[in-house]
């Protein structure tokens, strides 16, 4: 079955995503002061942030959690990586489309919708966002206890917000869903931001070519710390091979997931994924391109429920769902 494209309406973020419009740098700043800084005038005289140093990005993205999401505090050590709030929301929206489809229309909101993010990191950035706006349960799986530290530090500074995000070791690096999943869990969906290198001289020139491209060109040695984000970067085989094992996983927890779903970071990627899409059989697949300025990617998401079994999947969601 050839995979169902849906096209965003333009190369923006997500209509409803909070962080759309331009940075209001002013109540950033009264968020987070340390980011002040880092502000600095553009070429038409507006207020920016010097996104060529790592550490104004990681307060520029710590403030957009904070003054967006609402969190007392996010945080986590500097050398693990630090997502870009807006991209990674942004997969959360996308899902919730996806989700709505099967939902009377209407995107499911509250407990009753769990989703599963696969390697949570140590800044739990798609638990925060799903729980946020949409009142979701999420499960945050890590091969790394560091992550999960740091990952768990940040649900206990914000229990009111995070009290359903359940964090868990995933034992074996070679695992994605085995040894990590319970046979009584049924998930709504799974989100993944996959590893994107398959070893640490590939980590290094990637990025030493986004550190030129940030730079105008100019060297500069990459700031990268190995012992800390080498499982975040790396898995043998890249992308490609930790999605294809996501994939033959899959098969085995058919039915306890609606929505599995990865992103791709490359389209020529995309090839080998279909081929490996075609193997296990699933009975629709979704390709979904997102784009934010001139950065693109794609979610690929692919479900094995018929038509009558997610009619019952709905019906039993609807029937534990809080009364209001």
């Amino acid at each position: 079955m050839p995979p169902v494209k849906s096209k965003p309406d333009s190369p923006r973020l997500h209509p409803r995503n909070r962080n759309r419009d331009r940075y209001d740098v002013a109540a950033l700043v009264a968020c987070l002061p340390a980011l002040a800084a880092f502000v600095k005038k553009s070429k038409s005289g507006d207020d920016t942030v010097d996104f060529t140093k790592p550490e104004a990005v990681k307060l520029l993205n710590r403030a957009l959690i904070l003054h967006n999401y609402g969190l007392e505090t996010w945080d986590f050590p500097d050398k693990n990586l630090c997502p870009p709030v807006p991209g990674r929301a942004d997969y959360v929206h996308y899902i919730a489309d996806v989700l709505r489809e099967n939902h009377f229309g209407t995107i499911p909101e509250g407990l009753q919708t769990t989703c599963l993010d696969v390697g949570v990191g140590a800044s739990a950035i798609y638990p925060i966002v799903g729980i946020v706006e949409y009142g979701w349960s999420f499960i945050g799986s890590d091969v790394s206890e560091e992550s999960l530290t740091s990952a768990e530090a940040i649900k206990a500074g914000n229990l009111g917000v995070l009290n359903n995000l359940d964090l868990r070791i995933q034992p074996d690096g070679k695992r994605i869903f085995h040894g990590m999943l319970k046979p009584t869990d049924r998930i709504d969906a799974v989100l993944c931001n996959p590893p994107f290198h398959s070893s640490a001289e590939d980590a290094i020139q990637g990025t030493l070519r986004k550190t030129r491209n940030l730079t105008g060109g100019q060297r500069q040695s990459p700031m990268l710390n190995f012992s800390g984000i080498s499982k975040e970067l790396i898995f043998e085989g890249g992308e490609v091979k930790f999605i294809q094992t996501m994939m033959r996983e899959s098969r085995s927890f058919s039915k306890n997931v609606f929505w599995f779903s990865s992103l791709v970071s490359k389209q020529s990627h995309l090839k080998a994924l279909y081929h490996e899409l075609k193997a296990i059989k699933p009975v629709e697949i979704k390709t979904i391109p997102m784009g934010t300025g001139n950065k693109s990617t794609r979610i690929v998401a692919w479900t094995f429920l018929s038509k009558e079994e997610r009619k019952e999947w709905r019906e039993q969601k609807t029937a534990t769902a809080p009364k209001s």
